[in-house]
């Protein structure tokens, strides 16, 4: 970090730099990095950049909620710091720590010296390790933060993001707080494993992304397997929405749907078994490339037997 992203400032005073001028201009620019917006995905976006408040994107997993922020980041020519929230996470991996071994190797190096000379040396910006929170809050430029999978995360986790979103502002006792020079555009996703407080929800906007329809979701598999023909995509979102109907552990995502796609084209499926004479998916090959969107024995089970396939 420079000097000037470390020196003392008032927090809550980080600028917002807007990236899009309107709505139709975020479904345009996403969909030119291959992602496919709906319209209350555009205006989320749209809002979460023009407010500069974050944005949290709830919903079944491989419903693209991670993809957006890509998508987002591609557009605006931003880069990218994703912070992934698992069971114990803690301070040190999101916000920073200090590289104590370099320090103590510092001291030793530096000789007997008196603390407070000493102290000034090892804490500074040469022996601190920033970690996403913090790297996206000293970045000058276009920066998307994504904060995914909160959910989780421990709650404590969300008493630190309320502090570090409320203000985007850091404050390391050290070295002073350190705000930021640019408001990054921020989301943070949920699959809804567990609820996430109501103060943290006050904080952001809200976006539920559920499974696409039939008709959205082809229009991605053309956009992303456009050697796939109609036929065959007509067939391979009809079955996969069937399977998501299904008491089953871990419904199809999205992107399942693409590996399914590109596994039928692997094995030679084309136009040949979908053209005019009509046959398409047989129930042999759906049961012998289950395992490329089903990844639970049970399911495969389960699936076999609601569909009703022979091998």
């Amino acid at each position: 970090m420079s000097e000037q992203t470390t020196a003392s400032a008032v927090p809550g005073n980080a600028p917002v730099v807007p990236s899009f001028d309107a709505v139709p201009e975020v479904v345009s620019r996403l969909r030119e990095t291959g992602y496919l917006a709906d319209d209350a995905t555009a205006t989320s976006t749209f809002l979460a950049d023009r407010l500069g408040k974050p944005l949290l994107v709830e919903g079944p997993a491989g419903v693209g909620k991670t993809e957006l922020a890509k998508a987002i980041a591609a557009a605006t020519d931003a880069e990218l710091v994703r912070l992934q929230c698992y069971e114990g996470i803690d301070e040190a991996r999101a916000l920073y720590e200090w590289n104590h071994a370099k320090q103590i190797l510092h001291i030793q190096a530096t000789g007997t010296r008196d603390w407070a000379d000493a102290k000034t040396d090892i804490f500074s910006s040469e022996f601190l390790l920033p970690r996403p929170l913090l790297t996206a809050i000293s970045r000058p430029g276009a920066t998307v933060l994504l904060i995914d999978e909160i959910d989780k995360a421990d709650v404590d986790m969300e008493g630190l993001l309320l502090e570090v979103l409320s203000d985007f502002a850091v404050t390391i006792p050290e070295m002073g707080t350190v705000v930021a020079q640019r408001r990054p555009i921020v989301l943070l996703t949920s699959n809804a494993t567990r609820e996430l407080s109501e103060a943290l929800k006050r904080r952001c906007l809200y976006l539920y992304i559920d499974f696409p329809d039939a008709q959205r979701e082809k229009e991605i598999l053309a956009s992303r397997v456009p050697e796939l023909s109609d036929s065959l995509a007509d067939e391979l979102v009809r079955v996969v929405g069937v399977l998501r109907t299904l008491d089953i552990r871990k419904k199809p995502s999205v992107a399942e749907t693409i590996d399914w796609a590109n596994t039928l084209l692997a094995l030679g499926v084309g136009e040949e078994t979908t053209g005019k004479s009509g046959r398409g998916l047989d129930d042999g090959l759906i049961a012998r490339t289950l395992g490329v969107v089903l990844k639970h024995r049970p399911d495969l089970t389960t699936a076999i037997k609601e569909l009703k396939l022979r091998g």
